[in-house]
């Protein structure tokens, strides 16, 4: 059948291959498995970046609304005692309004420890937050307006909003 100098070229061939061939493979895996890698996380920080974009979107609009009914104060830092009872309705609409943009923001882009450019997303709602929380009327409607929201973004919240009582009391 198989000569002697046949079946013994066939098994070197086939140690060649296991001992060449099964490395270059893995190798060849391994590569294409970080390449993977790299591809997702590339379109999971397109997709972060996507939802930043879209939330500063939505932001920008609510800041339009905002300077299309002054009489309303939401820019500045006054009390709604001035404001007519159908302005007051109004400013709380616009208040949920921008309370739901901000826990979508949480929701979507906080990090318990955040880092690189997720980080400075984050970081960026953060100071928008706590800017709103500077004016009085804003804060109190946060305070009284917290039931139902995502827990987390409640605890958020309070702590953010015990800072400010403290750097006020400093």
């Amino acid at each position: 059948m198989i000569g002697d100098g046949a079946l013994r070229l066939w098994e070197f061939l086939s140690y060649l291959v296991t001992v060449l061939g099964l490395p270059v493979a893995v190798l060849t895996i391994l590569r294409e498995l970080r390449a993977e890698r790299a591809n997702e996380a590339k379109e999971l920080e397109q997709r972060e970046d996507e939802i930043y974009v879209q939330l500063s979107q939505q932001y920008s609009s609510i800041l339009e609304a905002a300077l299309a009914h002054p009489e309303l104060d939401v820019l500045e830092a006054s009390t709604s005692e001035k404001l007519s009872p159908d302005q007051r309705r109004r400013q709380a609409i616009y208040y949920e309004m921008l309370m739901a943009l901000f826990e979508r923001a949480f929701i979507l882009l906080y990090e318990d420890a955040p880092s690189g450019q997720g980080g400075r997303r984050w970081g960026s709602w953060a100071d928008f937050f706590s800017y709103w929380l500077k004016r009085p009327d804003f804060a109190r409607y946060v305070e009284n307006n917290l039931q139902g929201e995502d827990p987390a973004f409640v605890a958020f919240v309070h702590r953010e909003l015990e800072r400010r009582s403290d750097v006020a009391a400093a």
